[in-house]
């Protein structure tokens, strides 16, 4: 038999049009698959978190069928309650599949303690106050004790106490400082 009777002959078109449609079958059967395995069409919106304490977000995803992830703690925001989320993805109202995992970050119990820098005492007002605002510390009140030097920086206090060097303290701490008024002692 030549190639073009073999290519022209009904056995093949009959073969090749069965191995099309076999194709095709397998093709719907493993869409079908597909779309039953991951629950095509069918999604949980994320709750917002914003605000809730760990337990409460706990309660909400479970009910909607999704898992928490806490990725860790921010800096601290006065602006929600401590341990509370204050950020979350997917955010709020966000479709998802079930069992997503929810990614939330905690407010921690309250700003971070940042080192007092060497180097403060004898230096001059000017100089001072730019490096304590710099590090997230508010400077206070200002006292003035007879000292040569003008405007130098004497005594840094915290709450009435006495700061040295390498000492922590809470950001936004509020410093109070003793300065020299240039008048001899």
């Amino acid at each position: 038999m030549s190639i073009v009777k073999f290519l022209t002959s009904k056995t093949l078109l009959k073969q090749i049009l069965l191995a099309v449609a076999a194709l095709v079958v397998l093709c719907l059967i493993a869409l079908q698959g597909i779309k039953i395995s991951t629950n095509h069409g069918e999604f949980e919106t994320v709750p917002d978190l914003k605000g809730k304490s760990i337990s409460v977000a706990e309660i909400e995803l479970e009910e909607n069928n999704l898992v928490m992830q806490i990725q860790d703690s921010a800096n601290y925001n006065p602006d929600y309650p401590k341990f509370s989320v204050i950020e979350q993805e997917p955010l709020a109202g966000a479709k998802v599949k079930e069992n997503r995992k929810i990614y939330i970050t905690l407010n921690p119990s309250g700003y971070r303690k940042i080192r007092v820098p060497d180097g403060l005492i004898d230096k001059t007002f000017r100089q001072v106050k730019p490096t304590l605002e710099a590090l997230g510390f508010k400077v206070g009140k200002i006292t003035y004790v007879d000292n040569l030097g003008k405007d130098m920086v004497l005594k840094l206090t915290h709450k009435g106490k006495t700061i040295k060097s390498g000492d922590k303290l809470p950001k936004t701490s509020v410093i109070d400082l003793v300065l020299g008024n240039g008048n001899r002692p």
